[in-house]
């Protein structure tokens, strides 16, 4: 699907600065940072769900432990 991703001039310049040191195009680099924040939110979700699940399930534990 196509966009159009308006960059403020600054943060422009330091992505065509970064894309020429790491010889990618701009869009790479776009892509590569969505890509990164989609995968981290997603494990950051994982990570929450399984500490709910935890500390709902093994509650008694938790309270035990904290007690000692």
């Amino acid at each position: 699907m196509a966009m159009t991703l308006r960059l403020p001039e600054d943060l422009d310049a330091q992505l065509s600065h970064l894309a020429e040191e790491w010889h990618v195009s701009k869009h790479s680099l776009v892509l590569q940072a969505a890509e990164l924040l989609v995968s981290r939110e997603t494990r950051r979700a994982e990570i929450s769900a399984g500490l709910d699940r935890i500390l709902t399930t093994d509650a008694s534990l938790m309270k035990r432990l904290a007690d000692v």
